[in-house]
């Protein structure tokens, strides 16, 4: 188990080696939904080895996959099988189209491989500076991903990303060295950038110094989280990425920052207390539904709706996690996963939309049940997952978040969370009515690739199996919520 805890960071490697050396082909789009299915199915395996609370862990304290861990590779590996499995289709689209060029799909292809392997890396190492260099890298890749069409919206939509995340990557370096300050000072040493070593010293951590390297982690994550008011680069460099790209942005890079904050609450509530951070994301969370919600009002871009709907699943899980009971907790986490699935699949079919209509104007799309009714359905029912609608997995994520913060004593925190959901709930209605029932047309040929068909459907019945019944999951989350709760 260790070595497979090592080695499964290089299954999306391999895939790209594969892209840079023979460039963008059927072939190589192939190697890289099997790199995906076994990062999936690592994620299992070490998912069983560790659901007893059990840690596979080498490298000398690098690598360390707790259930928490195991838990996110399985996100990652969902959202990157969903991803690449429809890739095959687009990015074969988008070439023969000449949006872009062979040379520009064979960086495609090593870029999302590398995004994919910093993000398994960021969730599955014990070092706090291990993760900042990952969640690091993931900006590197990803700014290039972003203005990849090298139109001026996509160019200024990357440069935005860049300036704003490593601005607040930057600050969450100072956070991390304030946290290691404050640990070398009991004789932490080098063993204080792990996790597991600076839960045993939270007795000895200054408080005032945890607190303001509290306050510049959660600017700096949450930045890239998405949280807002720091929110600013995500509506402009979702919109503008490929839509698989978007996908993994959105359905899970939000959720790997977001992650990290997840594990410095754990350290810095025992130094503290519970009340500072919980403070600090109720606010973010809070504030993150209802901009999200205020915006989607007067949203007219469908890329940019499914951006801002980003925003608010990322305050709900901020609300989640700063409740802070296993429920709450637990929640959050079946959230994470939930979004992943229904997120993604709503990019990916926004991107055949795109290819359909050549533009994200919500206007320009109108009557997609009449007129390709395979994709409006697929759309239509990604959509329904976003809104929490039952049977879809996330109907009971939320209502686990909500149920947690009313049994916390925090009813005012659940009526305006309730209260700000049913704005956004309306808006993103409206808006997906109007793209698939509004105005009229002709039925048109279907032009989905059948492995675009095949990957969102079969997302999609994930999302409907895991709103019905967890399953094996069950433990995985039990075991998941002991890691960051009390």
């Amino acid at each position: 188990m260790d070595l497979l805890a090592s080695l499964l960071p290089l299954l999306p490697l391999v895939a790209g080696a594969a892209a840079l050396g023979f460039g963008w082909s059927r072939l190589t789009a192939m190697a890289a939904v099997l790199g995906s299915a076994g990062v999936l199915a690592g994620g299992i395996v070490l998912s069983v080895a560790t659901v007893g609370g059990d840690v596979v862990g080498t490298g000398g304290g690098l690598i360390r996959v707790d259930p928490l861990s195991a838990f996110m590779l399985v996100v990652i590996g969902i959202a990157a099988v969903i991803s690449t499995g429809y890739a095959v289709s687009y990015v074969g689209a988008e070439l023969s189209h000449g949006h872009i060029t062979p040379s520009t799909g064979r960086s495609y292809g090593v870029l999302v491989q590398v995004f994919i392997a910093s993000m398994m890396i960021a969730v599955s190492t014990d070092n706090l500076g291990i993760l900042w260099v990952a969640v690091e890298a993931t900006t590197i890749a990803t700014a290039f991903l972003v203005g990849q069409r090298q139109t001026r919206a996509a160019v200024e939509a990357s440069w935005k990303y860049v300036v704003i995340a490593s601005v607040g990557v930057s600050i969450a370096f100072l956070g991390t060295v304030l946290l290691y300050f404050t640990s070398r000072h009991i004789g932490g040493g080098e063993a204080s950038l792990r996790w597991s070593e600076l839960m045993g010293m939270v007795g000895g951590l200054d408080p005032e110094v945890t607190r303001l390297a509290a306050g510049l982690l959660v600017i700096g994550y949450g930045t890239k989280a998405g949280l807002a008011p720091l929110h600013t680069w995500l509506p402009d460099a979702h919109s503008q990425a490929p839509a698989p790209v978007s996908a993994l942005m959105s359905g899970v890079l939000l959720s790997v920052s977001f992650y990290g904050l997840l594990r410095y609450k754990s350290v810095i509530d025992a130094v503290v207390g519970p009340h500072y951070m919980r403070t600090i994301l109720v606010i973010l969370g809070v504030l993150s539904i209802g901009v999200a919600g205020s915006l989607l009002i007067v949203q007219r871009d469908y890329k940019r709706m499914l951006a801002y709907s980003s925003i608010e699943h990322m305050g709900l899980i901020a609300v989640g996690a700063a409740v802070g009971t296993p429920l709450a907790v637990g929640g959050a986490l079946f959230h994470i996963l939930g979004h992943a699935v229904g997120k993604s699949v709503a990019f990916c079919a926004s991107g055949d939309i795109l290819l359909d209509v050549g533009t994200t104007n919500v206007a320009d799309v109108r009557a997609m049940l009449r007129r390709r009714p395979e994709l409006g359905i697929v759309f239509g029912l990604a959509l329904a997952a976003l809104l929490g609608l039952p049977p879809f997995s996330m109907f009971a994520s939320e209502l686990a978040i909500l149920k947690g913060a009313a049994a916390a004593g925090m009813g005012w925190v659940t009526a305006i969370v309730v209260g700000l959901m049913l704005v956004v709930f309306g808006a993103l209605l409206r808006l997906g009515r109007n793209m698939l029932l509004g105005g009229s047309g002709t039925r048109a040929p279907s032009s989905m690739g059948r492995s675009a068909r095949v990957t969102l459907v079969g997302a999609l019945t994930l999302s409907v199996i895991l709103g019905v019944a967890l399953g094996p999951l069950a433990d995985l989350l039990e075991a998941a919520v002991k890691v960051v709760t009390p």
